[in-house]
């Protein structure tokens, strides 16, 4: 186990679990991850192997015993019959048989209805009346001649659930890490490699879990498939539901306006509406009017009467287009079904989240290592609905005055939430609460900037904030960025230009921070760029970033070239310093040659196959006129990442030529293996310099 690991089963014993452990005992078990998880926190919280071991047969046992597959209900039935009581795992659901006046329970997968409940357990339990709750149950069976009586009996009803949270010492454990380690911890928690994302990416993550932990809390997620959209929703928490968003009506949202019955709203903490986009799908005036109700006042209505509800939703669905066609043709709405395509329904969503900056889960992505039980975390997060942290930025910053109520109230429902999430013990520093409120900013304007494309009414707004000396900071959208000369008001005025190829693009500087000017494009650049002295930074998850379009000119013409980077040792390293040699090829007259000498470290386990790359990278460059040599530093002092050319241009890596985030580099049918531009950045910044 590495350090962090060793760290959370210390701090945190009996409530954490090897999250692979899931895959392991699941089988072909169709339940949710917080089910595994609660009979694995029973067996295997733990480190040592030897009782993770016995422990992961315990479980498999329990749910070949009493796991019922709807396969084999047949014979768990004729079970319970021949033994007379059988203890069963399985999804039920209460209905209240109004001509008996008594609560009977349908067992989902067991198949079987109209067994008596107790209404004790019923009011114990109110999530058994809407859309049915995980349980292990003991069932009995007791042959009757009455026909009207069921022969089954309900003797015991457990939900799978914690029935206990120390809060207090949950608040003492995290004080013990560092920031960056309790990300790291709830990414791991929530089923990821953290490795394999960024700092931006991770927030991202997490802010899926803000519903959770901040009530009446509207977050919408629209983005390509396969990004994990619905996985925190279906498999996360047993206090939150998620429906398909056609299968919407207004009694099982709200309330039953002829039986009194109260809707999801009322019963669970998030209600998570998956499949929500297509133009196509046809949805209920009616229903979206009540929901734009209860979004902005927490109430929605039963006739005369009021009634609220503290449930939190979450939007999720796919897009149809990529981020630049929907900025060019329409707006980052676009995939929305009509009757939700309404300004004033999505000017009541508190956070956009960028879907398209996420990449596609793949199998290395999943973690190995220790995260919390989630169903522990879950009530911790339950637990935190009580609690406001919004104005913990206020002894800092001021948001800017020109901001409505409305955004005002979004920015500071998603900064309460990750607040909670990531310091539920206070003490953050000025600039952690700073990358949190701009973080939480930038998912507000992203959704007003998009109603401003919709709906010309709406008043520009100036999303910025201040600090204690009076320095505005403005806050903007990574799309608004990278795609200046799309991004805009309205779509009338977009300039058609086409897309910016992989040219230098045209910056402006503002306190060493580069950012593209509007409406600058490749196609104003010549052919033949102005090299000039510039500091450019670029932002986690940005593309359209390439070797090619970043460093070739500068190495353009170029005899010698000298590479200094002490981390090329392992197989993506050495890729990177490859794909840098096709730059300097493309870059050179065929008939010439060029000499590129490479400083770096020797690996100090692995240099022999790090030799082994560095010699076929020379046998392969020959042939094209680059003469590469390599030598290792050995004076232990070499931390500096740059590009010297004999033409007078040093270029300034702050990371090396590890500018790109973790893809899969065997997927030969993925753009982001074949083009570099098409993959997403690590934040980094780099400065070109003249030299004598």
């Amino acid at each position: 186990m590495n350090e962090l690991n060793q760290k959370i089963c210390s701090e945190f014993a009996g409530l954490v679990v090897r999250k692979d452990l899931v895959k392991t005992v699941k089988g072909n078990a169709i339940v949710p991850s917080y089910v595994l998880e609660y009979l694995l926190g029973q067996y295997c919280a733990t480190s040592d192997e030897a009782s993770i071991e016995s422990g992961i047969q315990t479980v498999k046992e329990i749910l070949a015993k009493h796991y019922v597959h709807r396969n084999e209900a047949g014979l768990i039935r004729s079970t319970i019959r021949e033994k007379g009581r059988h203890k069963v795992i399985d999804k039920v659901s209460v209905s209240l048989n109004d001509k008996k006046d008594v609560y009977e329970t349908e067992f989902s997968n067991l198949g079987i209805k109209k067994v008596l409940i107790d209404s004790g357990t019923v009011k114990k339990h109110p999530k058994l009346l809407v859309g049915g709750v995980w349980v292990i149950a003991d069932v009995e069976y007791d042959h009757t001649e009455d026909k009207d009586a069921s022969p089954w009996i309900l003797s015991t009803i457990k939900p799978i659930q914690m029935s206990h949270l120390d809060y207090d010492s949950y608040i003492g454990a995290r004080s013990k890490f560092s920031l960056d380690e309790w990300i790291d911890v709830l990414v791991q928690s929530i089923g990821f490699n953290p490795e394999f994302f960024g700092r931006r990416s991770k927030l991202m993550q997490l802010v899926r879990l803000i519903p959770f932990c901040e009530r009446n809390f509207n977050l919408i997620e629209l983005g390509p498939k396969g990004t994990g959209k619905s996985h925190i929703f279906s498999e996360f928490s047993p206090h939150g539901i998620l429906i398909s968003g056609g299968e919407v009506t207004v009694p099982k949202l709200f309330v039953n306006n002829s039986s009194g019955k109260l809707g999801l709203v009322g019963y669970w903490d998030t209600v998570a509406f998956d499949e929500f986009a297509g133009k196509q799908k046809k949805v209920d005036k009616a229903l979206v009017d009540i929901m734009k109700n209860y979004m902005a006042n927490k109430s929605f209505s039963r006739g005369v009467e009021m009634l609220g509800a503290d449930a939190s939703m979450a939007f999720i669905g796919n897009t149809e287009h990529s981020v630049p066609y929907m900025l060019k043709h329409s707006d980052l709405f676009d995939a929305l079904p009509e009757k939700f395509y309404d300004s004033a329904f999505l000017d009541r969503l508190h956070f956009y989240i960028p879907g398209w900056e996420i990449d596609i889960i793949r199998g290395e992505m999943f973690s190995s290592s220790y995260g919390f039980v989630v169903d522990y975390l879950a009530e911790v997060l339950r637990h935190l609905r009580n609690q406001d942290y919004s104005d913990h930025y206020s002894e800092y910053f001021k948001i800017s005055p020109q901001i409505s109520t409305r955004d005002r109230d979004a920015i500071h429902k998603t900064f309460s939430g990750l607040m909670k999430i990531l310091f539920p013990q206070g003490g953050a520093s000025e600039e952690e609460i700073e990358e949190i409120l701009k973080f939480s900013m930038e998912g507000r304007k992203r959704v007003k900037d998009q109603l401003f494309r919709i709906d010309s009414t709406y008043a520009d707004v100036n999303f910025a904030y201040t600090d204690k000396a009076g320095n505005e900071t403005p806050v903007q959208t990574l799309e608004e960025l990278q795609y200046p000369n799309y991004f805009n008001k309205t779509v009338g005025d977009v300039t058609d230009i086409g897309m910016p190829e992989p040219e230098i693009p045209s910056y402006q500087e503002s306190d060493h921070k580069v950012q593209p000017i509007a409406g600058a494009s490749s196609a104003t650049v010549s052919d033949e760029p102005t090299l000039k002295e510039q500091h450019l930074t670029f932002s986690e998850n940005q593309r359209g970033v390439s070797y090619d379009s970043l460093i070739g000119p500068y190495l353009k013409g170029a005899k010698h070239i000298t590479i200094t980077d002490p981390y090329i040792r392992i197989f993506y390293q050495a890729k990177n310093l490859m794909e840098l040699l096709e730059t300097i090829v493309k870059q050179k007259a065929e008939e010439d040659e060029v000499v590129v000498s490479l400083v770096t470290v020797e690996d100090e386990f692995k240099g022999e196959q790090q030799r082994e790359y560095f010699d076929k990278i020379q046998s392969s460059m020959f042939a094209v006129g680059i003469k590469f040599a390599y030598s290792f530093d050995t004076s232990g002092s070499q931390h500096a990442r740059h590009i010297v050319t004999d033409i007078g241009w040093k270029v300034s890596l702050d990371r090396g030529l590890d500018i790109f985030q973790h893809y899969d580099v065997n997927d030969a049918f993925s753009l982001s293996t074949r083009l570099q531009k098409h993959r997403s950045c690590k934040q980094f910044e780099v400065t070109f310099i003249k030299v004598e």
